[in-house]
């Protein structure tokens, strides 16, 4: 039987000499979610696409396993290494890995890089859940295991699975979905109740007050559910509420 590792995370197994070097199912996994959602497909193909998923999260399963606390932190790919937040986001990278936490990122630049370099420098596990994209999306090279994904929502999982608390950094689209699918997660009782820090006071005050004038106004959100996000602006802070989280019992 032979194992042949890539570059981007993934693997394929086989014991066929002649095979050896076709693609798995799962190797040809990319560019496979916008077809998927490209609209209705006959049934064989929506069931292959059900084996591609389920072999990207037995993938990442099997990748990820280790036995001390995670954070994940998200944020912008796109700030640069002499940006404040930068360095702010590997302050708390850092501070997270010395109070015995490994951090997960999205594995790729900016943010991410930030808080996986943080990490690796405290001595702790650096982990990254890639994304395959057209672009801004490399892995970043402060990560000790890390997998690449097609999926958005496969990854979002994993992103989520393994943490015991969750750190939002400044950042785009991206950043805010994964910030609000968490605050949706909270609010249904779907995980538990882990705090979801926003890092930012000055970055993220104005959106808590329209969220709080608007939507808490006119009776959408309450205003004990907006308060699952919490607000912070050090890497003190952070950590003192990462604490906070009660890890269950596996």
């Amino acid at each position: 039987m032979s194992a042949a590792a890539r570059a981007d995370g993934r693997f394929c197994v086989t014991t066929d000499p002649e095979r050896m070097h076709e693609p798995s199912l799962l190797e040809q996994v990319e560019g496979t979610e916008k077809l998927f959602l490209a609209g209705r497909r006959n049934r064989a193909a929506d069931l292959e696409s059900a084996v591609r998923f389920f072999l990207e999260f037995l993938h990442g399963f099997e990748s990820f396993e280790f036995e001390q606390p995670c954070v994940t932190v998200f944020g912008s790919a796109r700030l640069p290494a002499t940006h404040r937040y930068y360095a702010l986001a590997r302050e708390i990278g850092y501070a997270l890995g010395k109070a015995g936490f490994a951090v997960m990122t999205g594995g790729g630049s900016g943010i991410m890089e930030a808080a996986n370099r943080g990490a690796r420098e405290a001595g702790a596990l650096s982990l990254g859940c890639n994304i395959h994209l057209p672009r801004e999306q490399q892995p970043n090279v402060y990560l000790d295991r890390f997998i690449g994904f097609e999926h958005f929502f496969v990854r979002k999982v994993m992103l989520v699975k393994y943490s015991c608390a969750f750190v939002v950094m400044p950042g785009g689209f991206g950043t805010l979905d994964e910030a609000f699918e968490l605050a949706t997660l909270l609010q249904n009782e779907k995980i538990e109740h882990f705090p979801l820090i926003a890092v930012g006071r000055d970055f993220w005050g104005e959106m808590q007050g329209f969220l709080d004038a608007t939507l808490v106004n006119e009776g959408t959100i309450t205003r004990a559910e907006l308060g699952v996000i919490q607000l912070a602006d050090t890497a003190e802070e952070v950590v003192r509420l990462a604490r906070g989280a009660t890890v269950p019992a596996a």
